[in-house]
């Protein structure tokens, strides 16, 4: 503790250098390559190897879906959420470990289920799934059920949307999704 007027004095003067700072002909803290030339990569287990950086295995999709339900009534909401949901899930391969999140809508004509329900009732117990509304548009389909599923797959994944029933009349430019 200094003592009331005492000053602490720094160790070097002003403008002295430390050791390994000082302007001189030796190189030997300069920046060297690697002899190898190969950079340093993350294995899977965390730990750092030498190696060639090869990239991501996966990537991050989204796909689409939407039934139409036979009537404002749980069971009908279940059955044909669930319906969409084993569409989505069997026509892109995946399993709830790759899922990431699933977002539903319905239209306002809609509100005696949530759509959630019925995804959780096929597992997703882990997957972080939210129920929206539809902008009401005059003129629209009544009873709609549509949904965006993101997932994790192989880089060369072919996404596969899903159009159930009459739903399939809303992207009638996804041949593939019908």
């Amino acid at each position: 503790m200094l003592a009331s007027g005492q000053v602490m004095q720094p160790v070097l003067s002003i403008g002295a250098t430390f050791p390994r700072h000082r302007v001189g002909k030796s190189h030997r803290w300069r920046f060297r390559p690697r002899p190898s030339g190969k950079m340093r990569s993350v294995s899977q287990n965390g730990d750092i190897e030498r190696g060639r950086y090869e990239g991501p295995q996966e990537r991050l999709f989204a796909v689409r879906g939407a039934v139409q339900a036979e009537a404002n009534e749980p069971s009908a909401i279940l059955s044909a959420t669930e319906e969409l949901m084993r569409g989505l899930i069997e026509r892109n391969g995946l399993e709830p470990e790759a899922m990431v999140s699933c977002l539903f809508t319905t239209t306002e004509d809609l509100d005696a289920e949530f759509p959630a329900v019925a995804a959780r009732d096929l597992g997703l117990t882990m997957v972080p799934l939210m129920c929206c509304r539809e902008i009401p548009v005059p003129g629209s389909m009544p009873r709609v059920i549509r949904v965006m599923l993101h997932f994790y797959a192989p880089v060369g994944h072919e996404p596969a949307h899903v159009y159930v029933g009459g739903a399939q009349k809303l992207r009638t430019d996804l041949e593939a999704a019908q």
